[in-house]
């Protein structure tokens, strides 16, 4: 198991291969394009077209461990949700990347942005802003306006981004989304659902300084984890997982 997945209720790893014009989404394309991703991974076997005109391939979700890739408008996106093994991610973004140029026809001149993102869930049944307010808040400019009489937090989902090289064609992307709504804190009235944070590298196409889709895939990987591991866990994720645990 990564040594990320330990730190939250669920781990997952998310690609996202942007493109310039729309993706093909014909019949045949995207039924050659599935079958040969199926013929590589025989697991992926749960085909379906959502009403919003994605096309998806995953599997089983049963076992909690899953993999999924989908066609959606001008993106291929590929996801690993509680992924066993690390090694087990790269090998099938990699493939699917190197995949897309023949299968899709997204090229380096058509593409816009390669992203990687990790995300990390907490479940918790209670008002998940005020939960962030006091892990990432307290103790910062924040704290007075906690502090007003009968003041209760219902938004508070911080985002950053920030540049990585002079020319900003790459870029990180901190992001927590809470999901309390007014009605729950209005009435007390918690269903237990996730507080997601997001971490992004995103590189955009055209000025990049790699030949494929896979070579920057595993630079952007490197620095995912550099940068989780230095930034993120010690100043986001461990301080909303002792929250957390404090409040159950």
């Amino acid at each position: 198991m990564s040594s990320f997945a330990s730190l939250s209720d669920d781990f997952g790893v998310s690609v996202y291969l942007a493109s310039k014009v729309d993706v093909p989404t014909n019949r045949e394309t995207v039924l050659h394009f599935f079958d040969a991703v199926k013929r590589q991974f025989p697991t992926m076997t749960d085909f379906e077209k959502r009403d919003n005109g994605e096309h998806v391939l995953e599997e089983d979700r049963d076992p909690g461990s899953y993999r999924w890739v989908s066609l959606d408008g001008r993106r291929m996106a590929i996801g690993c949700v509680n992924p066993p093994d690390m090694e087990r991610v790269d090998a099938t973004n990699e493939w699917l990347l190197e995949a897309a140029p023949y299968h899709l026809g997204v090229f380096g001149l058509d593409a816009e942005a390669l992203d990687v993102l990790y995300y990390f869930d907490f479940l918790y049944a209670g008002n998940h802003d005020d939960v962030v307010v006091e892990a990432l808040a307290l103790g910062g400019p924040f704290e007075s306006l906690t502090k007003m009489p009968g003041a209760k937090a219902l938004s508070f989902q911080p985002t950053m981004m920030m540049a990585l090289d002079d020319g900003c064609q790459l870029q990180c992307r901190l992001s927590i989304e809470t999901r309390s709504t007014a009605y729950h804190v209005r009435t007390g009235n918690y269903p237990e659902s996730p507080i997601s944070v997001y971490f992004t590298v995103r590189q955009f196409w055209g000025k990049q300084p790699y030949k494929t889709f896979g070579e920057s895939y595993r630079n952007q990987r490197k620095l995912l984890d550099e940068l989780v591991a230095e930034h993120v866990v010690p100043n986001v994720i461990q301080p909303l997982a002792r929250t957390i645990g404090a409040r159950q």
